[in-house]
């Protein structure tokens, strides 16, 4: 499968530059809307969220934009993942290439995009006055794990929903519940510590708090909470990879 997608390497370059421009073509400010509405996301709950919890969390902006941001990218290769077969139904009944190009473009070109917009973590790390220390270098390291764990899912859930059309939307719904079972807006330390390890059954509560230490904490991540995760990672990739193949034999009759 490596052989194959690395022989489509081309055809893999062009659809991830599709994916990071094509969903904003024609607009004025273009890719800019890929951080832009994290912004402005940041800037609501900024202003409500305290209020409602009573936050006294200190550079609570930043808190937020650095949870936001790897939120936006878990959320954003699901929902494009989830429904890239699909979307491209005409091409797979047209020509031959290794299906799994398609969520796996899906999920480097949110790769990127994560990476285009570390440079506004850091300047709101740096204008709120946290500044920046070596633990940034770490950065790629908890990305790729987010990587392969988004990789992993949307091998599944695109193959899945070839299949049953529902699927895009009950997932789309969890993971719209899931988003506060995440300490996307609040500190996990808001839990009594009897009850965090529920919270530590979300891989993604681990990757955010990963984030959140090297960026507002400035101090190392949880590397054995983080090993655990991607270790998980891995073998939901081997899996997704299994589901896929056995699933895309039908690809082409199903969409």
């Amino acid at each position: 499968m490596i052989g194959q997608i690395y022989r489509y390497r081309e055809f893999l370059k062009t659809n991830v530059k599709k994916d990071i421009r094509g969903k904003y073509k024609g607009s004025f400010l273009g890719v800019l809307w890929s951080f832009i509405n994290p912004l402005l996301m940041t800037l609501v709950y900024a202003i409500v969220f305290p209020f409602i919890l009573r936050n006294s969390q200190p550079n609570y902006v930043t808190f937020i934009v650095i949870g936001i941001l790897p939120w936006t990218f878990f959320t954003t290769v699901v929902s494009q993942g989830t429904y890239c077969v699909l979307g491209n139904a005409q091409i797979i009944k047209k020509v031959y290439f290794p299906r799994e190009i398609l969520p796996i473009s899906v999920a480097t070109s949110g790769l990127v995009n994560l990476f285009i917009a570390l440079p506004i973590i850091l300047a709101f790390c740096i204008f709120s006055g946290l500044g920046l220390t070596w633990n940034i270098l770490l950065f790629p390291v908890i990305a790729l794990t987010q990587f392969i764990l988004l990789l992993g899912i949307v091998l599944i859930t695109s193959a899945i929903n070839v299949y049953i059309r529902d699927a895009e939307y009950i997932i789309q719904f969890f993971v719209s519940m899931l988003f506060y079972g995440t300490p996307v807006l609040y500190s996990a330390t808001l839990f009594p510590e009897q009850f965090r390890w529920i919270l530590s059954l979300n891989p993604m509560c681990t990757i955010i708090n990963s984030y959140r230490d090297i960026f507002y904490y400035q101090q190392l991540p949880n590397f054995a909470m983080l090993g655990i995760v991607f270790l998980f990672s891995l073998l939901l990739l081997i899996i997704g990879v299994q589901v896929f193949k056995k699933l895309e034999k039908g690809f082409a009759e199903e969409v």
